[in-house]
């Protein structure tokens, strides 16, 4: 397929997505004001993207021998999502195996594992953005025993056996001690909330938060605990984050760009009404202190920037083109291009699309290359990596 084609990605209408900005960028209506969470662009079964020929009919990318090793996602987090971490290539391929043997249906809610891959993952902020990202230093935990005297029963627990031993020890705490803990930690934060309300740098306003969302009756969610232990980060519009298996992470509120290897391999550790496997959990998080890297777009005139990507499922750039600018995109293999603003006209081949915002553009053909020009201002995501044929 020596050609570039329209794609039409996939609406994920789950529950913690706003109501406008994906609507918006998709020029779709939303009157009834649906949760818009996720649009996925891809070849994933849960959302398989459609062709658009030039004639205008619509096919599966599985219809046309298409199978991309990665997903490609624009997320509108209005309202926390699961604390989670992802299992490595090589676990996954053994846990499927074993929960294959032990007969447990794929799309049983208690399996935990629905494919052989992993699912390291990229995300840039399309604009203020809060996550939860792995565990704190030691000076940074050591600050939170000190300024939460409700987790004083945790410190020696930590200070002897570390970061792995506490986390074990609160994800398996029996819920009545969750929430004679966590319930008094609430009480205090209420209080003083009420004297001079939390921003959002603040754990305490995250775990209220999350006590509202998904506290129950006689069941505080023990993912609080995780709001407390883990890097609170706050990024910035174009800002990127790398998150590999293993890190725990949570993303909090804020919209962005995000690309994955294509799994939907996911252990919960809180912050959710999903189903949680304690020990599924621990066996694959990796409970050492780490620094958020966080990567800024260091833009060069009139070219595309890549985000460092440690590994070769996917590669993620982005382009922010000026009205009336050309360039020649170089063959790189198979490559996706979605246009968050403005208008580009793309050429490939004896093929040429005009991309308008919120519309994606791919092309299969490697070794050719792509003539662009921006009929606007414009802002690109370009997404590659190897290509595999379905049939």
């Amino acid at each position: 397929m020596a050609a570039i084609y329209l794609l039409e990605g996939v609406v994920k209408n789950y529950d913690w997505g706003g109501a406008s900005f994906i609507p918006q960028l998709l020029g779709e209506n939303n009157t009834a004001k649906k949760p818009f969470a996720e649009y996925w662009m891809g070849t994933h079964t849960q959302g398989m993207a459609h062709l658009i020929d030039q004639h205008g009919k619509r096919r599966r990318l599985s219809e046309v021998g298409v199978a991309l090793p990665y997903l490609l996602k624009v997320l509108d987090v209005k309202e926390m999502l699961s604390i989670q971490v992802h299992p490595t290539r090589e676990a996954a391929i053994r846990e499927f195996a074993l929960e294959n043997q032990a007969g447990i249906p794929l799309d049983a809610p208690h399996r935990n594992y629905k494919d052989q891959n992993h699912k390291p993952e990229l995300m840039v902020a399309l604009g203020p953005f809060w996550l939860l990202h792995g565990f704190k230093q030691a000076e940074q935990l050591r600050a939170v025993f000190s300024g939460n005297p409700e987790f004083g029963s945790l410190l020696p627990v930590w200070e002897k056996e570390g970061n792995q031993a506490l986390y074990q020890f609160v994800m398996e705490m029996p819920q009545q001690d969750v929430n004679l803990m966590l319930g008094e930690l609430l009480s205090r934060l209420q209080q003083e909330n009420a004297q001079t309300p939390f921003t959002k740098d603040s754990p305490a306003f995250w775990a209220l938060r999350a006590a509202q969302l998904y506290g129950k009756k006689d069941h505080i969610d023990r993912g609080i605990f995780s709001i407390y232990f883990f890097n609170l980060v706050s990024m910035k519009e174009g800002e990127a984050i790398f998150q590999d298996a293993g890190i725990p992470h949570a993303y909090l509120e804020g919209q962005n760009v995000e690309i994955m290897a294509n799994s939907d391999n996911v252990l919960r550790g809180g912050l959710t009404a999903k189903h949680i496997d304690v020990a599924a959990l621990l066996k694959h998080t990796r409970c050492q202190s780490i620094s958020p890297e966080i990567f800024s777009a260091s833009h060069t005139n009139g070219e595309p920037v890549w985000f460092p990507t440690p590994v070769d499922d996917f590669r993620l750039g982005q382009f922010l083109m000026k009205k009336n600018e050309k360039y020649q995109l170089k063959g790189m293999g198979p490559l996706m291009l979605l246009l968050l603003n403005g208008s580009v006209e793309l050429t490939g081949g004896s093929f040429a699309v005009t991309l308008k915002q919120g519309q994606l553009a791919a092309y299969w053909d490697g070794e050719d290359t792509i003539d662009m020009q921006a009929d606007q201002d414009a802002i690109l995501y370009l997404a590659t990596g190897a290509i595999h044929n379905s049939e």
